[in-house]
């Protein structure tokens, strides 16, 4: 852990941190790239994921929406949400590892984007702390501290009652998924708040499973897609193997 931890450390303090603009979507946003895995997931135009209109046209995403963004890595997907729900919505993106959070700050003042707020701390089953293993794109890791950074931990719920009931929320945290979901039980019952859920092939070293995460949200219209650029379908039987998304809309907002 101390090593990656140099590593990673050299990796930033040797990379030449450049503002780059391109189109994400269908607007164009200024992005701080500042380190490799930034400039290789960043630099260039992005086609907008195929989520992201499927939630429009369903009502879903839209202006005036509250937003929570689990995972929000250097907040470029929040950037894009924020553009939807515009000035009458909110977008709260929530970000463990400590680089990545700084970076979503500086890119929320890049593009003035005044309806997001940036929030060190990572999603998890309870409030309080937790050890997490910085990386370029890190994860939660409580079973050993050694080398590892201690942060801030939230709950889905305990969100929902500082910044008021999402109607969405996004959840990428590397195979974390179904502890996030463990501290959205009120969320989850209250029948009003949409999910997108990217489902990690590491779901299990953390206690989950696909089928575990699918059965969280019976009673929702739930849809997969195996690839972002894929339509999302229903879901039909047993989850996809591997990594996956899954959509769950509420049946009565359906």
């Amino acid at each position: 852990r101390r090593y990656r931890k140099r590593k990673i450390a050299a990796q930033i303090a040797t990379y030449d941190a450049h503002d780059v603009t391109h189109r994400y979507g269908s607007g164009t946003l200024r992005i701080r790239l500042a380190d490799p895995l930034a400039e290789g997931w960043y630099d260039h135009d992005w086609e907008e994921p195929e989520v992201m209109p499927f939630l429009r046209d369903r009502g879903v995403l839209a202006p005036g929406a509250r937003i929570f963004d689990l995972g929000a890595h250097q907040a470029v997907i929040a950037l894009m949400l924020a553009r939807d729900v515009g000035d009458a919505g909110h977008v709260l993106a929530v970000e463990a590892e400590p680089h990545n959070a700084r970076i979503a700050e500086l890119n929320r003042e890049l593009n003035d984007a005044r309806n997001l707020t940036i929030l060190h701390a990572a999603g998890g089953a309870t409030d309080g702390v937790t050890s997490f293993a910085e990386g370029l794109n890190g994860e939660v890791d409580s079973r050993t501290a050694s080398g590892n950074v201690m942060v801030k931990m939230v709950t889905v719920d305990g969100l929902a009652k500082e910044h008021g009931d999402p109607d969405l929320v996004f959840i990428d945290v590397e195979g974390y998924e179904a502890q996030v979901l463990n501290g959205a039980t009120s969320t989850l019952a209250s029948g009003s708040t949409s999910f997108m859920v990217e489902v990690h092939e590491s779901i299990t070293a953390f206690g989950g499973s696909p089928q575990a995460i699918a059965d969280r949200f019976r009673g929702f219209e739930r849809y997969v897609a195996v690839n972002d650029d894929d339509p999302l379908r229903p879901l039909e039987g047993s989850p996809p193997a591997g990594r996956f998304f899954l959509v769950a809309i509420p049946a009565r907002r359906a």
